[in-house]
């Protein structure tokens, strides 16, 4: 088994053509966008509503707020998830106010309209005080479509759009799931309103140029060399990947061949002798690839067994349209989500998770910020700039506020991207079209 030391840049089939539409500052800030990206683009998409891991029991249920807009999702008594909007045909009030609940029922809190957890409307007060008889058994809820997937469940408020697997790809479906993303734990959740238009976060985890300049400290052991990375555009579906090699340092340094402690640690992790790799660090990703596979089974990594020989050692990034980024290291993922603020087009709602592989019994996994105990953790709400959203988010939304402000510049004139930030260009490319602005 070998690893490949360098990865082609950039393939045909995944290198559609783009018109180089100028990126205009107007989208990030103004509300004529905000409105047709609702229109064509929210509603239209499929969304991530939580974990499928919450849902233990019939009745239980997981809300998530889009927006203005939320959306109720309901175990059946048949083991399956039904999706509904969150509000009352009574009168419009808001059913379920909790990220993860429960109940027999989903109850109004305004006049005690109950609703069975199929959506079917099975009491109210007064039931013979209206023009058409009792409405109970008559009425359900507004239910919109709803699919269980690599762990998670999603929803989409379109009725007529591709299913969950047709709208990932076969491609991208097929990649995913060799990291077997429905047996991970989540150990980390966080979501805080950020004051920069979503975009703006699409944009920083659509390319990799920004590395050395924001994240300087994985450059020992992930090898940011644009040659040496790949990138992939899913023209049909609008998502993308980038592939970084991992346990490596980064090549475009002249240091590149120094072993640092981080990847002296690794290559002892997996029983290899650290000086042997003094003076020959780039060499240790294709030994531990090598470790991996040989002692991975034994030190609890049964997971390994499903995946690839690149997928072991290396960092995958894909970014779902528009807005679902899960970035798939080795032994968990993360997803790094924007999606629009209810009212302001200058703010975003960001959300953080890691989830992660038991490793044999040792309770521990190694995420984002560190050593971190495998125990699920609900999501946690926490002021922008008050809380950390782990350290490499930090450091990529420390740069959003003044990126908000500068594009409201006479200066910006749309932007002058690198190849290497194709997928930038594409994303908005696309955008303009299926928004139907060209500015």
């Amino acid at each position: 088994m070998t690893v490949e030391t360098l990865m082609g840049r950039q393939m045909a089939e995944y290198d559609p053509p783009v018109r180089g539409d100028p990126i205009t500052g107007e989208r990030y800030y103004s509300q004529r966008w905000a409105d047709a990206e609702w229109a064509h683009v929210w509603t239209k998409v499929w969304h991530v509503g939580g974990m499928a891991a919450d849902l233990l029991d019939a009745g239980d249920f997981l809300t998530h707020n889009l927006g203005r807009e939320s959306v109720v999702m309901v175990k059946q008594e048949d083991g399956s998830v039904r999706a509904f909007y969150n509000a009352c045909l009574h009168r419009g009030y808001r059913l379920a106010w909790t990220e993860i609940g429960g109940a027999p029922q989903l109850v109004c809190g305004y006049h005690g309209w109950r609703y069975d957890p199929d959506g079917t409307l099975a009491h109210v007060q007064d039931p013979d005080d209206f023009p058409g008889g009792n409405p109970c058994g008559k009425h359900r809820l507004t239910e919109i479509r709803c699919e269980q997937w690599g762990g998670f469940v999603w929803f989409t408020m379109d009725a007529d759009a591709a299913s969950l697997r047709d709208w990932l790809g076969p491609q991208v479906h097929d990649h995913l799931a060799q990291w077997g993303m429905e047996k991970m734990t989540r150990v980390y959740a966080v979501t805080s309103d950020v004051p920069c238009n979503w975009k703006i976060v699409r944009d920083n985890f659509n390319e990799s140029y920004h590395l050395p300049t924001l994240h300087p400290e994985i450059a020992t052991v992930i090898n940011d060399r644009v040659e040496d990375c790949e990138f992939r555009i899913y023209a049909d579906t609008g998502h993308n990947m980038m592939r970084m090699p991992g346990l490596q340092p980064s090549a475009r340094y002249p240091t590149h061949q120094v072993l640092d402690l981080p990847l002296a640690q690794a290559l002892e992790y997996w029983e290899l002798d650290p000086k042997a790799y003094e003076g020959n660090a780039m060499a240790a990703r294709e030994a531990i690839a090598q470790q991996k596979r040989r002692l991975g089974a034994a030190k609890g990594y049964a997971h390994y067994e499903a995946m690839g020989d690149t997928e072991i050692v290396d960092y995958f990034h894909f970014t779902l349209w528009p807005n679902i980024t899960f970035t798939m290291w080795p032994d968990g993922v993360q997803l790094l989500r924007s999606e629009p603020h209810p009212t302001d087009p200058e703010r975003c709602i960001f959300d953080h998770w890691f989830m992660a592989h038991a490793i044999g019994d040792t309770g521990v996994v190694i995420g984002p910020n560190g050593p971190t105990p495998l125990e699920p953790v609900d999501r946690e709400r926490i002021v922008f700039g008050e809380k950390t959203l782990g350290v490499v988010a930090d450091q990529d939304l420390s740069v959003a506020t003044g990126q908000q402000l500068g594009l409201h510049s006479k200066g910006f004139r749309g932007g002058i991207l690198a190849n290497q930030e194709k997928r930038v260009q594409f994303f908005h490319e696309k955008l303009n079209d299926v928004c139907g602005i060209h500015d």
